[in-house]
């Protein structure tokens, strides 16, 4: 049975979805005003690994995560950069896309924009006003917090705590407006002549929380199976989003709440944040990092809840560890070639009870890191059996398969060498062979150099050499 840490009850819970063999699942997106930073992919990472395990245990997965196109520091980028909103979120969702395609990221469902659905946030706000969870204050729309029962409860916070941090964070203009401190904005007036849309209640925009609540619920129903996100969005983000959605709707809003730990940098293990200064955009580590499975598999191999220590080091290991991988797969895939028919049901059963112990972890609230120590030992597996006198095509193909499927689970790719050399590098490797076969090792180790150079590496094995591209 499936288990997954609900961060509404601090506990793991039994996970069923609600509609048999369907997971309906919102993970908050970014705010698109620069390049993401590798805290963001962080989030992006868990939750499509997640997102990628239900599909591996059979589930329909309606997946949707939304951009946040308007906001105050979109508007104030658009205007230190001379274009319009539009433009500033047409150009970061497009770096988005282009960024997230290597780290292979699998498309939303559905991945609305807040500006796209202006008329529905319109009418989500009428509705609470007529409710009476909503007032309008020249022009602003607060949200009654406190008449919500239970408001806060997601963050596990005291109430007087929150409330004295949030008549902290306000202005005197805003305390002055306000009924309560805990009150929240969901329709901000703007006659500042920026970005804004006509209201009831004049000029204005959306406020940050109600785009959620109208996206989720417009494509996934009233009552979710799954919403994700940082855990620095549980308040109050996530929290007015309950308040919010629950008052519009009259019904429970999401079933299981989950929430990814930070990326940290520094040996104080400082959180990664555009506002600390001290973040690494996914744009530039593309440029560095000459595979970027190395940066998926960096990220998705640590369980979800769980800080990620950035670091080169740590980058670094990622890469051994992939590679160990990547080289135990074509050990065996090498050995197809001169593999016999049939099936070896003892290596198979070994393979088996690897995958199953994957299964077992991974139903464990996604436990990555156990995980991915299944598919160690299905790589020893691999290895031992590439060196087998008599190596079964069935069985070799078998274990191929469940160790491509896993990887496919954390999102790497890459396992199987490529089967087609060009004619000039099939030459020289035929010619290298017959040159060691007259123990002409010089010209051997010239055509190896050759090789090398044009990223093309050798292994000599005792069935036989074997390449691979570097």
């Amino acid at each position: 049975m499936m288990q997954v840490y609900n961060t509404m009850s601090l506990e793991k819970e039994t996970f069923k979805p609600l509609h048999e063999g369907i997971i309906n699942m919102y993970v908050c997106g970014p705010t698109v005003y620069n390049y993401i930073h590798v805290g963001n992919a962080r989030s992006a990472i868990a939750f499509d690994t997640i997102r990628r395990y239900f599909l591996y245990r059979g589930y329909d997965v309606n997946y949707v995560s939304n951009f946040t196109d308007v906001d105050d520091k979109m508007i104030k980028a658009a205007a230190e950069q001379g274009i319009t909103v539009p433009e500033l979120a047409d150009k970061y969702i497009a770096a988005f896309n282009e960024d997230t395609l290597p780290l292979n990221i699998m498309p939303a469902t559905v991945r609305p924009r807040a500006t796209e659905h202006i008329p529905e946030i319109i009418e989500f706000v009428q509705d609470l006003i007529a409710k009476g969870y909503a007032y309008e204050v020249e022009g602003d729309v607060y949200f009654r917090a406190k008449k919500f029962k239970g408001y806060g409860i997601l963050a596990h916070q005291d109430l007087a705590e929150m409330e004295s941090n949030a008549a902290g964070r306000l202005d005197d203009g805003e305390m002055a407006r306000k009924e309560d401190p805990m009150d929240f904005a969901v329709w901000k007036g703007a006659n500042d002549g920026a970005i804004s849309w006509r209201s009831p209640w004049g000029q204005g925009r959306p406020g940050w929380h109600i785009e959620c609540s109208v996206m989720a619920t417009k494509y996934l129903g009233n009552h979710l199976d799954i919403h994700g996100g940082g855990i620095d969005l549980a308040f109050p983000h996530h929290t007015n989003e309950i308040a919010q959605t629950e008052a519009h709707t009259g019904e429970k809003f999401v079933e299981k709440w989950l929430h990814n730990g930070f990326v940290t940098v520094g040996d104080e293990h400082e959180k990664m944040s555009k506002s600390l200064g001290n973040f690494v955009t996914v744009h530039e580590l593309l440029k560095q990092v000459d595979d970027p499975m190395i940066i998926r598999f960096f990220m998705a191999t640590t369980q979800y809840r769980r800080p990620v220590a950035y670091s080169q080091r740590n980058l670094d290991q990622a890469a051994r560890n992939l590679e160990r991988i990547r080289t135990g797969y074509r050990n065996l895939q090498f050995r197809l070639a001169t593999a016999t028919a049939g099936a070896d049901a003892a290596i198979e059963e070994k393979a088996q009870a690897f995958v199953d112990t994957f299964v077992a972890v991974m139903d464990d609230d996604f436990n990555v890191q156990d995980g991915v120590t299944a598919v160690y030992n299905l790589v020893n597996l691999a290895n031992t059996y590439a060196t087998a006198a008599d190596v079964k095509t069935d069985t070799a193909q078998f274990i191929l398969r469940q160790i491509t499927e896993l990887m496919n689970v954390f999102g790497v790719d890459g396992m199987a060498q490529d089967d087609i050399l060009d004619a000039d590098v099939e030459a020289l490797i035929s010619e290298r062979e017959a040159a060691r076969a007259v123990k002409n090792f010089s010209r051997a180790d010239e055509i190896r150099d050759t090789l090398t150079t044009q990223g093309i590496v050798l292994e000599d094995t005792p069935q036989g050499v074997r390449w691979h591209r570097a």
